[in-house]
């Protein structure tokens, strides 16, 4: 085989732009590996750990090639198609118009004469950038939705401070999902309209509760993100307040949830006492130590309101455990993660959990997402982690998360199963998503299961599950 790495110093494009690139490229004849991505110090990692040898002066800004080629393989007839699929995406990007695009959100809003509390402009930018788009915004008198990772955290609070003086609202950064009047945002399920009203300061826990509702034959009106940090220290909840406000004076809305990575203990207590003044009930799903987890917070919200809870199914078997000590959760959802390393501690012990080694890696975390797509979009990173943890022989169970919904990569089970196949040790997996989702909930589930996983739709009980497998496997 042969290896070919070029650098392109100032060529930007966006990762979800070069994911796609990388993909077609990868799929032309004589072709072992193809990754073009910007030159970002992860990606630099990643391309090094492939075999690829970037330069040394390759920085953030510049993008690089890299194309390892089959014997026989043409690289001109390679790189000619690199740039076929550069070209490509761009015209799928907008092509040419007649009529100049905007050059900023607030030029953009004018345009379409949309501006006020309710509409909201979607923010999915580089972090850096981030802030100035979001302020451009709410100065124009609409809501913000940050998708945006990586934003310092005294920017957030700049923005909700500035939102909370106005009555509008500022979900993220970092804000994953929303669903609002129906309409999905960022990595949003497909769900029925219903009763239930949801704040979420978080993402994935936001999906993972959709779902269970779904299963259970009960619709949302609306699930308001606001972003991991808002019931943090320092944000101390102001956009969970303006979010639990509207939805407080919604008539459609019967029930309040709020979910939230755990909280500010603090900042926790000033949100029930809000929530006590409130006219509609509200039912918290607050992680944490000595908290229900989020299965069990919709049980309880199901019950509260006198529907039956169903059964959570669980399709396949894991394998015997046959070695190692180490249970490794690899997630693409932060939430989900935390709760599966809340509940192993709660399980094993605290200590135990962290001085023996077991990990629960989020890798939608900032660290693994700059210059890079989300992991629920480019699952690389997360695959060769796993194939590697996978082959470790300290490995017991591995345990990870599969991500559902518009936005998210559209058959992550076929990525998946492979490798899960190819592993030999316990896998138990966790599917959040709907019927309706374009994934195939069901298509999904039957083929990680062939594939030898052990599949639950409960987070929570599949982390149950991949501590009883490793509590055998050390016995």
């Amino acid at each position: 085989m042969t290896g070919h790495v070029e650098l392109r110093p100032g060529a930007y494009a966006d990762s979800v732009t070069l994911l796609q690139v990388s993909r077609s490229v990868q799929g032309v004849p004589g072709v072992a590996a193809a990754q073009v991505a910007m030159a970002t110090p992860l990606n630099v990692d990643v391309l090094t750990e492939m075999g690829f040898t970037v330069p040394t002066e390759a920085g953030p800004n510049d993008m690089v090639v890299a194309i390892r080629l089959t014997d026989g393989g043409d690289l001109d007839a390679v790189l000619a198609a690199v740039e076929a699929a550069l070209r490509e995406t761009g015209r799928r990007d907008g092509g040419p118009s007649e009529e100049a695009p905007p050059r900023t959100t607030a030029s953009a809003l004018r345009r379409t004469a949309v501006s006020g509390p309710g509409a909201v402009a979607l923010v999915s930018v580089p972090g850096p950038s981030a802030f100035v788009e979001a302020m451009d915004a709410l100065e124009s008198g609409s809501d913000v939705m940050v998708f945006s990772d990586n934003v310092p955290v005294e920017q957030e609070l700049a923005l909700k401070r500035y939102a909370a003086g106005r009555g509008l609202l500022v979900m993220g950064p970092d804000c994953g999902t929303a669903v609002v009047g129906g309409l999905g945002l960022g990595f949003a399920n497909v769900v029925s309209p219903g009763p239930v009203g949801i704040v979420a300061a978080s993402g994935t826990g936001c999906q993972q509760v959709l779902a269970l509702l779904d299963r259970a034959g009960v619709g949302v009106a609306h699930a308001l993100g606001v972003g991991g940090r808002d019931l943090s220290a320092e944000v101390r909840g102001l956009a969970t307040r303006e979010a639990m406000r509207r939805l407080d004076e919604d008539n459609t809305v019967e029930v309040i949830l709020l979910v939230s990575k755990p909280p500010a203990p603090d900042v926790a207590d000033e949100i029930r006492s809000y929530a006590g003044g409130l006219s509609t009930p509200v039912e918290l799903a607050l992680l944490g130590a000595g908290h229900p987890d989020l299965t069990e917070a919709t049980e309880s919200l199901l019950r509260a309101r006198g529907v039956a809870v169903p059964e959570w199914p669980v399709v396949g078997t894991a394998a015997a455990p046959s070695g190692g000590h180490l249970l490794r959760g690899l997630f693409v959802g932060g939430t989900l993660a935390g709760e599966a390393r809340i509940i192993a501690e709660s399980l094993l012990g605290a200590a135990v959990v962290r001085g023996a080694g077991h990990e629960f890696v989020d890798f939608g975390d900032d660290a693994y997402t700059a210059g890079r797509a989300h992991p629920m979009i480019d699952a690389t990173l997360r695959l060769e982690h796993l194939a590697r943890a996978g082959a470790d022989p300290d490995t017991a169970v591995l345990l990870v998360d599969v991500v559902l919904g518009h936005g998210a990569e559209p058959d992550p089970g076929a990525l998946l199963a492979p490798v899960i196949a190819g592993i030999g040790k316990p896998v138990v997996a966790a599917v959040v998503g709907t019927a309706a989702d374009p994934q195939d909930l069901e298509r999904q589930v039957r083929v990680l299961a062939e594939a030898g996983a052990e599949v639950h739709v409960s987070n929570a009980r599949a982390t149950r599950r991949a501590v009883e497998l490793t509590r055998e496997a050390t016995r």
